[in-house]
């Protein structure tokens, strides 16, 4: 495991790489790069743009994809039912579409990253 590598990324801008708006405004897609077996759970940075979480579930029978969706419910403060794996079930890249308005999401994004930094 190569310590400072999701450090040396917090400092960019990944807000607008890692969320995009969807028509109506009222949902966003955001990109994420998923560790599972993780020893601790939460946000570890980014990762080559894409937000990277941390889960401690095993990527078996859908547990890692649960276990990633219902973090982001957490980090979003959102309900569990508004949050929805849309690509990516079998790779550690995935794409989320939260119910939730592009701004209000790229704001918590930007205020997660800076309290991670």
């Amino acid at each position: 495991m190569r310590g400072g590598s999701c450090a040396n990324h917090l400092g960019r801008d990944t807000t607008s790489a890692s969320l995009t708006g969807e028509p109506g405004g009222r949902t966003v897609l955001v990109s994420v790069r998923v560790q599972p077996g993780a020893r601790r759970a939460g946000l570890a940075g980014t990762w080559n743009g894409l937000l990277k979480l941390a889960v401690s579930a095993p990527p078996e029978d859908g547990r890692a994809n649960a276990a990633a969706a219902a973090l982001l419910a957490e980090l979003f403060g959102l309900r569990a039912s508004a949050v929805e794996l849309v690509r990516g079930q079998t790779s550690r890249s995935k794409v989320f579409r939260l119910a939730l308005a592009p701004e209000i999401a790229r704001a918590r994004l930007a205020e997660l990253l800076a309290t991670r930094g």
